[in-house]
Parts: C-alpha cells; structure tokens; sequence
C-alpha cells in the first residue's frame, strides 16, 4: 500500500486538507483490485454458502473503494474542475465494469440463490431478511440470469452509460455557467428587488465587470423571472436557460439522451420488462404501471382545471399586450401574489437570515426528537464556505456529522440535494452532507433567504436528518436508501412547518433590527400557501410525464430519428397550457432522470407529497411539536431506512394505509369527481 496517497491511509473523516486530485485514480485503482480480491475470494469459497459468508461478505467487499467514490463523485458534483471531471470521466467506466462483473457473476449468483432458497433464511430477523431479498433481486434485476450475446449486450450497455450520464451533467453544468446577461443601465433593473440588484452587482465586481451581472443559477435567475418588468429581458433569460444542453454544440444533450433511453429500453428488455418504467417500478412502493397510471391520471385530472383558472387569473394582472408567454408566468404570479394577498414574498427576505433560519432548523429538530447541533470547525472542509456540525442526540456521544454547502459557485451544479460521505451501519455513524445554492452575504448584510429557499433547506434538511435518525445494521439499508418513491417522504413532510406560526416565532426576526416576523406576513404566508397551487401541481406533473414519456419508449420500435430532438418527445408528453417556445427544452438539462437516481422515478415527488400531506395531520391533531408524535415517527419510519416495505413502515405510523386524497386537499384542489 502506497502510504503517501492520503486516500489509501485509513481514514475516519474525508481528508480534504490532504488530498491532491492526483490521489483519486491509483486510489481507486487500489481499491478495485481489493474489492475484485474480496468478491473472487466470496465466489470461489468452498464452504457452503451462508448468509453471514456470502450476503454479509458482499455487503462489505467494496468499503474502501465506496468511501474513495463517495468523496470524488460528491466533490465532482459541488466543488468541480476540469482535472476532476476528466478523472471521473477515466475511472466512471472502470467502476461500472467492476458492478457489472459482480452483478452477472454466475458463481455469487449461485451462492446467493443457495441462501436465498435455504432453511437459514426463513429463520433470518426481518433486517437481515431484507439484505438478503435485496441481494437476491439486485441480481435478477441487473442480468445475473442473462447469458451469451444477451449478457454481453447488457455489460456494455451499462458501461457505456456510467460516461454518458456523466457527460450529461458536466455539458448541462458548462452551459449553465456560459451565459451571462450583462447590465449597465440602471433602468434595465426595473422592477427587481434590492437583493437581486446587490447580489447582480456582486457578481459583476467577482468577474471585473462594470453594472450588474445576472446568471442561469437559481438565486440569480428565480428572482429575475419574478420580477424584472422588462420583459423582453426576461425572454432572452428564460430561452438561455431552456436552451441548456441543447445549443447543438460540443455541450449538447441530445444525443446522449438518445443513447441514455435506447441503452435503458434495451436493458428492460434483455431482462424481461416491457419498458424501462415497466422494469424500475416493479421495484418501488407504487409496484406497477397500472397503479403508477392511476395515480397520475388522478392527480391530472384535478390539477388541469385548476391550472386553468390560475392561467385565467394570470390575464387580470398582465401589463402587456399579447398572449401569456412562458417567460411571463412567474412575474405574472408575483404580480397576482400581491395583488390577492397584498403582499411582496421579497418582504419576507430580512427575516430569514441564514443563520437564523439555521439556527430555527435546529431548535426544530432540538424540540422534535432532543438533537443537538455544534459547530466542528476542527474538521476537514474541501471550500470555505463548507460549515461541519457535530449531531448528537442531547449530551450523548455524536450521532454524525453534518457538513453544509449552502452557496452558489461556478463549480457547482445548479439545484439543492442531499448526499453521503458514509452511511449509519451499526455503530458506524454517518457523514451527511447538505448542498445547496443560496446567495452568499455581502459586507452589508448576511445571506437574506428567499421563503422558498427556506422551503428547499428544510426539505434537504429532512433528507440529512433521516439518515442521520437511521439505526440499522447493514449500511446499503440505513438512512435514505429506501425505494426512490418513498425517499422523499421525511424530507417534504418538514416543509409543512414553514406555515407554522409557532415555528416561524422561534428565529423569524429581522435581521437588523431583532423585531419578530410581523403576524401579517405569517398570515399572508399562510393565506398564499395555495397561490398557484394547479399550476405548479400540473408543472411537477408535466415533469414526471416527460420522464415518463422517455422511459416507456421500446427499442427498435418508439424513439428518436437520428436527429431527433428531445425537445419533441417532452412536448408530446406535456400538458401544455401556454404555448412552448421552439428550441427550449427541460430534457436536455433534466439531471434528475438522465444524471441522477430519478429516471423513470420523478412521480416520486408527488406520491410522497401525498404520503407526507397524510402523515402531518398526525402532527396537526397532536401538536407540531409533539415530541411523542416525533419520537413514533423516529421509531417507525425515520430511524428503520429499507429494512422494511415502505407501505409497512407507514402503516406502523399512520395506523391504515394513505388516503389518496391528502396531496389534493393540502394543495387547496378540489379531487376530480368520477361519474359512471
């Protein structure tokens, strides 16, 4: 072992301080040699195959290799160069080849299906139980059956696109960070709230520019949208930002989401499924297309009427001549805001100061289940805006680590998202990471938080703190490794908070002069909670069809033309209500589905928005603090990860199955009624 490469020494906390991009590759080269070592040593064993030698082993052969992919992949995401992204580029195949190998090794299958099918698995606890039937369909389902020219055809498949998803997100990230719109004329800045402007001027001094700059990240480009009266400037930021990953350039998409969705339709296919779709929700909590169907077709019907008539409120505010075109929708919105509840969300900015709003967070999860939060400036950080929290419940030892990235940067991609450096297994405890993209303080003021941006740390922050609440034994179960549509339960179930009056008093102060958040404000935020709701229902629903739309394509029959453009297949998907602007394209920047875990999965969000509408009556009825409501939360859902069905773990808390109504009557929509 090479002791001079940091990555190689045995490490508890990631050596940021240390590592030089140089590590990452005979690291991991190391690594895989040791994990390939490990596997060979399971699939050769000549003793007869046990849970304990054959599931336990596996769970545990690649623990090295996975902490040195957790930290470049993480920092590959939210602190990248181009040094790293062409490591990533050379080892992403290198690694897929090694899973591939493993999944489609006849001799572990054979091992693995011999405990499956033993006399020892029916007296397994239910944990281990789960290991083992995860283990067991994790072959099935990534070709251990498959044999000769079909085993080959899936191997390069799934090696080929490990780098194409890759591509797809450093082009989306290299056209995100290309455009930039300049201003040197105050009187272009009509409109925009104070914060923008500050923050516009900001980034113009960051790159020597004279004026205002204004970028495609969301803490620049979300407030432009909502609230720049020049409209023809909100055009051309809009189509720069719907033009991502589709500029028919070295960045472009288009063909790489092609390759993606043939490559994924093939693979369903070589393993018996209809369609990728059919083949990912066999896997999750809604189990079929047919229920998957239903429960979108539900939903639809009710959001499309409801757009509707946001669409038609929308004309009673323009201050234009013409039709509402896309660039209009969110200014429109800001105008119908203030006009129905007399209220500008911009007023809301100087009493959420980051680290008040931080500090509330914490209090919450302080009342909730007796956590506690200390700043760990001891511990290594790969950038300075990186804060470390130790996380302990009271006095006790530390449950985790908790490391927020909370600032927009160039070299991080645009969005917010929860990761992990390391899971809970047993007494390991984990190393959590938070990132997201606020404005950073000036030297006036700290980073004054948007109330959605609250919204999307208390979302993350739930995502965090249902991994780090996780006690189970085996690290592939802990935390957030649940079916993808479940996943998003415990983190959208804390966004019910943001509209609570009592949680808002306990940090809601103005950031200069301490006065608390004025009652009319929490009344107006509680007035506005539906503002627009059928409109942003139908906008997530129109994303999840698209998904849906690229994954239920069949090989050789459905699909592009060689030259086709993902731009066809979305508006064929879509449910459009305004008319779509030629050349803009979610697609061809949709990380979620073509870079991330979310393909053929994006209804997830809404069918756990309908699981986490039902489970907050609890706390409605109980009270929202209610550390007896938290702590059977914390028992039956939070604390458990996979170990168990999801629809068990909500049934253990809910005491029946979901009301598929709950999501309809948060929003404010009325359920569509169904006549025979």
């Amino acid at each position: 072992m090479d002791n001079r490469n940091i990555l190689l020494t045995d490490w508890d906390l990631p050596p940021f301080d240390r590592i030089q991009a140089a590590d990452y590759e005979p690291a991991i080269g190391h690594a895989l040699a040791e994990a390939e070592a490990r596997v060979e040593a399971i699939a050769t064993s000549a003793d007869a195959p046990t849970f304990a030698n054959t599931i336990e082993a596996l769970e545990q052969a690649s623990t090295r290799l996975d902490r040195i992919v957790a930290v470049l992949t993480n920092l590959n995401e939210c602190c990248t160069s181009p040094e790293l992204q062409a490591i990533a580029e050379r080892v992403e195949p290198r690694l897929a080849q090694f899973s591939t190998r493993v999944s489609t090794d006849r001799r572990l299958f054979a091992r693995v299906r011999a405990v499956h099918d033993s006399a020892e698995a029916d007296g397994l606890p239910v944990e281990q139980r789960t290991l083992l039937d995860n283990t067991y369909r994790g072959f099935t389902r990534h070709g251990a059956l498959l044999t000769g020219d079909a085993l080959d055809r899936y191997r390069a498949a799934e090696e080929e696109l490990a780098s194409l998803k890759l591509r797809f997100g450093q082009n989306a990230l290299a056209d995100t960070n290309a455009f930039v719109l300049s201003v040197t004329d105050a009187a272009d800045l009509e409109g925009l709230p104070p914060t923008a402007v500050e923050a516009a001027a900001s980034e113009a001094r960051a790159r020597g520019q004279q004026g205002w700059v204004f970028t495609l990240a969301a803490p620049s480009y979300i407030p432009f949208m909502a609230h720049s009266a020049r409209r023809d400037l909100r055009r051309r930021m809009y189509l720069a930002h719907g033009a991502i990953g589709g500029h028919g350039d070295d960045h472009d998409n288009n063909a790489i989401i092609r390759r993606i969705v043939q490559l994924r339709a093939e693979q369903a296919r070589l393993l018996g499924f209809d369609t990728y779709a059919d083949y990912v929700v066999a896997n999750r909590m809604v189990e079929s297309r047919a229920n998957l169907d239903s429960f979108m077709a539900r939903l639809m019907a009710a959001a499309v009427p409801a757009a509707r008539a946001d669409l038609a409120a929308l004309e009673e505010v323009k201050d234009f001549d013409g039709d509402i075109r896309p660039w209009d929708v969110s200014y429109l919105a800001e105008r119908l805001r203030r006009r129905r509840f007399d209220f500008d969300a911009e007023l809301l900015r100087p009493y959420l100061p980051l680290p008040a709003v931080l500090d509330g967070v914490f209090g919450l999860y302080g009342r909730l289940y007796g956590l506690r939060f200390a700043e760990a400036t001891d511990v290594p950080v790969y950038h300075p805006d990186v804060r470390v929290f130790r996380v302990s419940q009271g006095d006790a030892e530390p449950l985790g680590l908790l490391y927020l990235d909370l600032h927009s940067r160039p070299s991080k991609r645009s969005g917010a998202w929860m990761t992990e450096f390391r899971g809970q297994a047993g007494p390991m405890r984990p190393q959590i990471q938070v990132v997201c993209n606020f404005t950073h303080p000036t030297a006036d003021h700290p980073a004054l938080l948007s109330f959605d941006e609250f919204h999307t740390l208390m979302h993350e922050m739930g995502h965090a703190m249902h991994g780090m609440l996780s006690q189970v034994q085996y690290e592939s179960l802990s935390g957030t490794n649940v079916m993808r549509d479940f996943v998003e339960l415990p983190s959208q179930l804390m966004e019910n908070w943001c509209y609570e009056p009592d949680f808002l008093a306990t940090f809601a102060r103005h950031w200069q002069t301490g006065e608390p958040m004025p009652a009319a404000f929490v009344d107006k935020i509680r007035a506005a909670q539906h503002h627009m709701a059928g409109w942003l229902m139908l906008r997530q629903l129109n994303l999840g069809l698209t998904d849906l739309a690229f994954h239920t394509m069949r090989p050789d029959t459905d699909g592009f033309a060689p030259d086709g453009k993902a731009e066809t297949v979305e508006a064929h998907a879509m449910t459009d209500l305004v008319p779509r602007e030629p050349g803009c394209c979610t697609a061809t920047s949709f990380g979620h589905i073509f870079n991330g875990g979310y393909a053929a999965g994006y209804y997830g969000y809404k069918w756990a928005e309908a699981l986490d509408a039902d489970v907050f009556t609890r706390f409605r009825d109980e009270g929202i603090f209610n550390p007896n409501t938290a702590a059977e939360l914390r028992q039956a859902i939070l604390s458990r990860g996979g170990t168990e069905h999801p629809a068990v773990l909500f049934r253990r808390f809910m005491h029946r199955d979901p009301d598929p109504d709950a999501l309809l009557r948060k929003a404010g929509i009325e359920p569509h009624q169904q006549h025979s």
